[in-house]
């Protein structure tokens, strides 16, 4: 494997960043989960776009325009001769002192990283998927805003723990006014009489590339589509529900905290929706 590391290519066993690094010590730091289908880069625009988004949020200059961090993204899944591919792109502080003061680090680093990914086993596509609410609320957004893909995941991570302690492979979290946010590393959604509902940004849910693309193709299909606050009572009461995800992709869900939802299988419009967000990854995205 060919790993990008400041602007420079390095097989896997030497790739290494120092133990200062900001982004090691302190989560201090951006990234992006990209995929490529076919020979195609999916939505690398909005990805990168989110990229520098959350690295303007941090007052984290990147040392790339965005014109050279697409072709850096492109060049390292050639460099690794892949066409179906996961990336993670990864922008740090850059080296610093042990003190948490940013302005020790003198330049960012750039790491990306194509391979392969399964976030999910793949018998769960077909049947559904089991998850949990957790206690582990939602960072606010006054503390770490959820719209910032940082580095620091330790309150996703916490929820996650959580979902493994429970036995299942996802978890939705709360925010603190007991409204739904979105999963450890996914967005959800519900589906009811038909209309297609998701938590709005606000609720803490992170602006998610494919939950913007299913969003867009349920319109596309004459479904109704809302962003509103849910109560675990609207999830427990869905006709259909599923997660979305870089990685996951589309994924169905038919228990939430031992509830069946609908019939307890993947519902029509989930596998509709699945089918066109696959048809239109194959045919659409950056060549390599």
């Amino acid at each position: 494997m060919k790993i990008f590391i400041d602007g420079k290519f390095c097989n896997e066993r030497d790739a290494k960043v120092s133990v200062f690094d900001h982004g090691l010590l302190y989560g201090d730091g951006v990234f992006e989960g990209i995929r490529a289908y076919n020979g195609r880069v999916f939505k690398l625009r909005e990805h990168i776009d989110r990229l520098y988004a959350s690295a303007k949020a941090i007052l984290l200059e990147i040392p790339l325009t965005q014109a050279q961090m697409m072709k850096a993204t492109v060049d390292t899944i050639r460099a690794n001769k892949l066409r179906d591919c996961y990336v993670r792109l990864i922008v740090t502080r850059g080296i610093g002192t042990l003190g948490l003061n940013p302005r020790s680090c003198k330049k960012p680093s750039i790491i990306i990283i194509a391979g392969k990914i399964q976030v999910y086993p793949a018998e769960l596509y077909a049947r559904g998927m089991d998850i949990v609410t957790v206690p582990t609320v939602r960072n606010l957004h006054s503390a770490v805003n959820p719209a910032i893909k940082s580095l620091n995941y330790l309150n996703n991570i916490l929820a996650k723990i959580e979902a493994n302690n429970a036995g299942v492979e996802e978890a939705v979290m709360l925010n603190a006014e007991g409204f739904v946010s979105e999963g450890t590393a996914d967005n959800i959604f519900i589906i009811k009489k038909g209309a297609l509902y998701t938590p709005p940004l606000y609720a803490g849910a992170l602006y998610g590339i494919t939950r913007g693309t299913v969003m867009e193709l349920a319109e596309q299909s004459g479904i109704k589509v809302a962003e509103t606050n849910l109560t675990r009572y609207d999830l427990f009461n869905a006709d259909e529900c599923f997660l979305t995800g870089t990685g996951a992709e589309i994924m169905p869900v038919i228990k939430i905290d031992g509830r069946i939802i609908g019939t307890g299988k993947p519902g029509p419009i989930s596998k509709q929706l699945t089918e066109e967000y696959h048809a239109l990854t194959k045919v659409s995205g950056e060549p390599i």
